[in-house]
């Protein structure tokens, strides 16, 4: 498997993922404009020099510097369970900390809360569905 900030998306691809995860379909030309205005587009690919294939992806808006939130992630369901969701949620950490940014917020559904917690995420003080990583 491969992290890549610039591998090319193909945008049929990313809405096949997106739809794997349960996700509804979104048009593609609002994707590649979200796409184009992203501070941060994160791939995780498996890696095959015929077929590179899109498993897993998660984007990044904000300032970079004060302010960051990652949107959109999502590990293909035959892929999960095996660590990736983590390492793609330390690249993106690792990636923001090298601009420079102080703050990274995420929203996430109800199902998914104990992941984030797990890996020291903090819930917003009034229990909605925000949590903030602080970096150190």
């Amino acid at each position: 498997m491969v992290f890549s900030q610039e591998y090319p998306f193909d945008l049929v691809e990313l809405e096949q993922l997106l739809e794997a995860v349960g996700w509804s379909r979104r048009p593609i030309r609002r994707v590649r404009k979200a796409l184009t205005h992203s501070l941060l587009k994160v791939g995780l690919w498996r890696h095959d020099p015929r077929i590179p294939r899109l498993v897993g992806f998660a984007r990044c808006t904000g300032d970079g510097v004060f302010e960051a939130t990652v949107w959109d992630v999502a590990v293909h369901p035959l892929y999960q369970g095996n660590g990736l969701g983590k390492q793609m949620m330390s690249y993106i950490l690792d990636a923001l900390d090298q601009m420079g940014t102080e703050r990274v917020s995420l929203f996430a559904d109800p199902g998914v809360v104990n992941f984030y917690q797990g890996q020291g995420w903090n819930l917003e003080p009034q229990g909605h569905r925000c949590a903030f990583w602080y970096a150190s």
